[in-house]
């Protein structure tokens, strides 16, 4: 079982690299407060999840460099997804603002969130 989701985990990020979106374009004065907002935020991820890579390519659509955290290949990453996030499922986003942190579960949920806070 291991070694196929191995296989299919290669096939998928092969066809995500062959079809890979094209980044969004911002003004350069509006990408830059974009991109400084985006410190707070962190994406923890495993890098063959399909929904992992459905945000990955929501986030280059829309040309948002946010920080990815690997918490299959990285045991801190996962402890500190398990021990604040309360779960140890993926894609979750943090998002620091106004001294709190969320914790955001589900693909579409973050999606959205994303599509509505930093429209192209």
């Amino acid at each position: 079982m291991k070694l196929i989701r191995w296989f299919v985990g290669k096939i998928l990020l092969t066809l995500n690299w062959l079809t890979q979106p094209a980044k969004g374009l911002r003004p350069a004065e509006r990408q830059n407060e974009v991109e400084k907002e985006l410190q707070n935020y962190a994406l923890y991820e495993f890098e063959a999840c399909p929904f992992c890579v459905r945000v990955r390519r929501k986030m280059r659509k829309l040309n948002l460099p946010i920080e990815r955290r690997d918490a299959l290949k990285n045991p801190e990453f996962r402890d500190e997804l398990l021990a604040k996030g309360g779960s140890g499922k993926v894609p979750c986003l943090r998002i620091r603002a106004a001294g709190e942190e969320q914790w955001m579960y589900e693909s579409k949920d973050i999606m959205a969130y994303l599509e509505k806070t930093f429209p192209l």
